[in-house]
């Protein structure tokens, strides 16, 4: 490995290969999501809550463009005309289909090109001298926002109707999870957020401290069969187990068990990535809403943690009193630590990957599922915009729920102990699961 440069401390080289196999592992993602399909399912749009396939990929490259080649590399705009086409804040998903995108063949030109100019400049970046260069972070905040597309692209494909047109292994099958349901998280202070992660996104930014009563927390995500018992003994029938705007929603909608499920024959099916199965007893819950997390913790006499006790469990060490980047510690993630990726196309089996369980013994915190919290989006104490407000900004207030940990759908470079997800509190086409918790005194 190259030394550090003297004058700043920063290993160039380790940073560039970071950033280069950042970069590649999401451009190989990108490529088999949109080269699986034809093109009518490119161009198409599977659902209103979506964009076309083709708009996503063009959009990746153009954010790229932007970021990198303009503001890294202070090079002149290739296509001018498609910052507008492609600004996911000027034009709402259901109208994109109506747009004149770049048909399939153009937009992967497009985004070949603006990549091979990209890896030029990576080659030729110092690593210092702006917050966009320094220790890469412009070259990880493209690599992230890839990811974060190519789980929307593979959401796209969940709600796309048709044959299977994605494989990939299943997980390791696991032994029924015989450990306690749940472990309690003393109380007391520990550090939130991040200021130290030189990738982390502003919303995730500053580190400060955060005080938190005793709680106790699943071990392990609520299951299939868990949740099926809630709709047994009438759980979407029961006004009392709902927030008022969740009764009127599932009301409405006539909603009666998660998106994509069905009974059929006296059993639970599910459409899986084009196919139907019988839905899995022993995996994590996916496909619900913050609603029916909720009302399901209700039921069960207890309530979603909030997002600083999501985060004091899956982050506090308190042997070293010390928060760490993941359940685990500080190294990256492995594929025995967690579900991530697109490795597999599901959550593996509840009480898997002892190697990734935290100090207490909770585990699956990282992977598998986005877990619904309690807490609304907000701002942490000290919040400071960077590198544009439409990240994050625009989005904190009562109206986003937070989500944690990431699912089997989130590559590593975009999942870590305080990465931050959110969505409106009805969405159910995202990868969203949950677990419960009590207060120690309930």
């Amino acid at each position: 490995m190259t030394a550090p440069d003297t004058e700043t401390g920063v290993d160039a080289e380790a940073l560039r290969a970071r950033a280069f196999a950042s970069l590649t592992t999401a451009r190989a993602r990108t490529t088999l999501l949109t080269s699986c399909v034809e093109e009518p399912d490119l161009t198409g749009q599977h659902s209103p809550l979506m964009s076309p396939l083709v708009w996503d990929l063009a959009h990746i490259g153009n954010q790229e463009e932007q970021w990198l080649l303009r503001s890294v590399g202070g090079l002149e705009a290739m296509h001018p005309e498609m910052d507008s086409l492609y600004d996911a804040f000027e034009h709402p998903r259901a109208e994109r289909p109506k747009l004149p995108l770049l048909p399939p063949d153009e937009a992967r030109r497009y985004v070949a090109e603006v990549r091979g100019r990209a890896l030029d400049l990576l080659e030729s970046t110092a690593f210092h001298g702006t917050r966009l260069t320094e220790a890469g972070f412009a070259f990880g905040m493209i690599a992230q926002h890839e990811q974060q597309h190519d789980e929307t692209m593979l959401i796209t494909h969940q709600l796309r109707k048709g044959p299977q047109a994605l494989t990939a292994p299943d997980p390791d099958p696991a032994p029924p999870f015989a450990g306690p349901a749940e472990v309690l998280v003393p109380g007391g202070p520990f550090t939130m957020g991040t200021s130290t992660e030189p990738w982390a996104l502003d919303n995730e930014r500053p580190a400060h401290r955060r005080e938190v009563a005793p709680f106790h927390i699943d071990t392990t995500p609520v299951t299939n069969a868990a949740y099926q018992a809630f709709i047994t003994d009438g759980g979407y029938e029961t006004e009392r187990w709902w927030a008022p705007e969740g009764w009127e929603h599932i009301r409405r909608h006539a909603i009666t068990a998660p998106l994509f499920w069905r009974r059929e024959g006296g059993q639970w099916l599910r459409r899986h990535f084009g196919a139907t199965e019988v839905v899995p007893p022993d995996e994590p819950v996916v496909h619900v809403s913050w609603y029916e997390a909720d009302a399901y913790a209700r039921w069960a006499g207890r309530r979603l943690p909030t997002e600083a006790e999501w985060e004091k469990a899956a982050r506090h060490d308190p042997a070293r009193d010390r928060s760490t980047r993941y359940p685990w510690g500080d190294a990256d993630p492995g594929p025995e630590h967690a579900n991530l990726g697109q490795r597999h196309l599901r959550p593996a089996p509840a009480g898997s990957y002892p190697a990734g369980e935290s100090p207490l013994g909770v585990r699956q915190l990282i992977g598998d599922v986005w877990e619904w919290t309690a807490s609304d989006f907000l701002p942490y104490p000290g919040f400071a915009v960077f590198p544009y407000k439409e990240y994050s900004e625009v989005f904190f207030g009562p109206e986003h729920k937070v989500l944690r940990g990431g699912s089997f759908a989130v590559d590593q470079v975009a999942c870590r102990g305080t990465f931050r997800n959110w969505d409106y509190p009805v969405r159910r086409q995202i990868f969203s699961g949950f677990r419960t918790a009590r207060s120690a005194d309930a």
